[in-house]
């Protein structure tokens, strides 16, 4: 709690509608990480957390500079509407990485995860009449296929993380419902790293769903090189091929492997640390707030460890739950 008060976050001066908040961002953001943290399943048992008379919860009221209690229906209310923020804090966190040194951008890898909706599913035909079938149904979730899960009732986490070195972090991600595809969401993952930390890339390794013209082409503009299984076609143009060869190399192949011992791990080390999938919620701003706040907990324990000089950095589950 006290690391989160040193950080310098963003601040976000645009006015916004109603009264001011009571609490800032800062304080809500301190109260959702206890209960990740805690593995608590819902705000009502976050605020009955907090309620109780008992030393370590006066010491973790005192961590987050609060002298009473929100209500319940306020952590409802702001639970909905933290999800923006806490994309802009993944992004300072990522910033903080590259800027202690504590990784090197010099290989970046993009990539996307499925999670399964809670409750039940909402079937296809079902969803074209508009037809709820029963009560359970998220009925923000969407259909989305994966070439090893198959279809997947629920929603996806993008992410783009370091690669080389033995600290793997999410230096910017984001959340959509699972029918959206990889490629829609890489410019604004890419757009959302720090100019600083860009400006040092030299490559981004990505699997065949980024396998795009418009990407390849975005990414020259920001001057480093996408690396993914590049398809051949009957007339593959000539600019194509020079993209199959690269890939084929042996440096584009070392490259490429990376991501087996960096983002495809680290997803599934944070899907399984804080018990994300199937996702705890329903309600598409609900589940993103949990997974996005999850993504940033995760940096800021791998952060803390850094600056505490633990043997593993990336060693955290011993800290949750506790």
């Amino acid at each position: 709690m006290y690391l989160i008060g040193l950080i310098r976050w963003p601040h976000n001066n645009k006015p916004r509608p109603g009264r001011p908040y009571v609490y800032s961002s800062t304080v809500i953001l301190k109260c959702f990480i206890v209960r990740i943290w805690l593995r608590l399943d819902s705000n009502r048992a976050l605020h009955e957390y907090l309620a109780m008379d008992l030393w370590y919860n006066k010491k973790v009221m005192k961590g987050r500079g609060l002298s009473r209690i929100p209500s319940r229906r306020t952590f409802d209310r702001r639970l909905v509407t933290l999800s923006r923020d806490i994309k802009h804090r993944i992004n300072t966190m990522g910033e903080l990485f590259v800027h202690d040194k504590i990784i090197d951008p010099f290989v970046l890898s993009a990539d996307s995860t499925l999670m399964k909706a809670k409750g039940f599913v909402w079937h296809k035909s079902s969803m074209e009449e508009g037809v709820v079938p029963r009560s359970g149904i998220d009925t923000d979730a969407r259909w989305g296929f994966s070439h090893t899960k198959g279809w997947i009732f629920g929603y996806k986490l993008h992410m783009i993380s370091s690669t080389i070195g033995s600290i793997i972090v999410p230096l910017a991600a984001d959340f959509t419902t699972a029918n959206i595809s990889d490629n829609q969401m890489y410019s604004i993952l890419t757009a959302s790293l720090p100019v600083t930390t860009i400006k040092r890339i030299l490559f981004m390794s990505a699997d065949p769903g980024y396998d795009d013209h418009q990407l390849y082409d975005l990414s020259n503009s920001m001057e480093f090189r996408l690396v993914c299984p590049v398809q051949r076609y009957k007339n593959t143009s000539p600019d194509r091929i020079k993209l199959i060869e690269f890939y084929e190399s042996n440096v584009g192949q070392a490259i490429y492997s990376l991501r087996s011992t960096s983002i495809e791990p680290l997803i599934g080390h944070i899907k399984s640390a804080f018990r994300i999938d199937p996702v705890p919620v329903r309600g598409y701003d609900k589940v993103c707030a949990i997974v996005m706040l999850s993504v940033l907990l995760y940096q800021i324990l791998v952060y803390y460890n850094c600056k505490t000089d633990s043997d593993n950095p990336m060693a955290i589950k011993y800290i949750l739950g506790t």
